[in-house]
């Protein structure tokens, strides 16, 4: 049969990236606790085309997705990358895996456990001489309490949940747990998913004897990642969905360290 991809186009026009995006595809991912669990991610997948190729093989693709279905994770990231120039011959090639990752987390005080779905993803690069660029992400829900509404009010403060988007470049493997934590040592308090009336108390108390603005979050996360000497990089916002205002408190911080 005729390979129409790989017939000549003659505007002379490259391609940087050319692909599939929101394939939804059941993956394996690594698990601190329990060694791997099963989600299903939502996958970018591209390459760059030379001026001279009418297209690509989209199929090609979902081909190398399923030599490589039983995990997709940091460590395997490289090869994969590596494939998809070969196996489409390309120069260069970037992922993007997205998740749902799930933790157990119990209530502070019953012990009550629950099961917290995190927003994580996998990023990844090969550039045409062979650099690879590796990237994990982790978006976390947590709670603020206002310092300037504690301050000046008789009684009570403000406070809301949030969402914190910590993006990070390492010399070696990370936890996605291990980030996860770290977000949420940063906030005023931790969101769970199952709270008795005894927990309530404790993380409403906990909240407002820990009141933190944006600015304050994202400086307590970068101030941890800056003393981590296998962060090369990073990049950490924080968004609050205020409670008495119709719009959003944010704050960002990108920061590069020399490996």
């Amino acid at each position: 049969m005729i390979d129409i991809q790989n017939q000549r186009d003659y505007r002379n026009i490259p391609i940087d990236k050319v692909g599939i995006k929101n394939l939804r595809y059941p993956i394996t991912v690594l698990d601190r606790k329990n060694g791997f669990q099963h989600t299903v991610a939502s996958i970018n997948m591209f390459v760059d085309l030379p001026d001279k190729y009418k297209g690509t093989h989209m199929s090609r693709f979902v081909e190398m997705l399923h030599l490589f279905r039983p995990e997709v994770s940091l460590k395997k990231f490289s090869e994969i990358l590596e494939q998809m120039k070969t196996y489409l011959n390309a120069a260069s090639a970037h992922m993007e895996v997205s998740f749902p990752y799930f933790m157990e987390k119990k209530a502070p005080v019953s012990a009550s456990p629950g099961l917290m779905d995190y927003t994580c993803s996998l990023i990844g690069s090969s550039d045409p001489y062979g650099k690879i660029d590796l990237m994990s992400e982790v978006v976390v829900p947590i709670t603020s309490v206002c310092p300037c509404s504690k301050e000046i009010s008789d009684q009570g403060a403000h406070n809301q949940r949030g969402e914190v988007r910590l993006r990070t470049r390492f010399k070696k493997f990370i936890w996605i747990e291990d980030m996860i934590e770290l977000v949420e040592r940063c906030a005023s308090c931790e969101v769970y998913s199952v709270l008795k009336r005894v927990d309530e108390k404790c993380v409403t108390e906990k909240g407002y004897g820990n009141p933190k603005f944006v600015e304050d979050i994202v400086r307590d996360v970068a101030q941890e990642l800056k003393e981590d000497d296998n962060i090369t990089w990073f990049a950490v916002s924080a968004e609050n969905f205020e409670s008495i205002h119709n719009h959003s408190a944010y704050g960002f911080i990108t920061d590069g360290k020399k490996p």
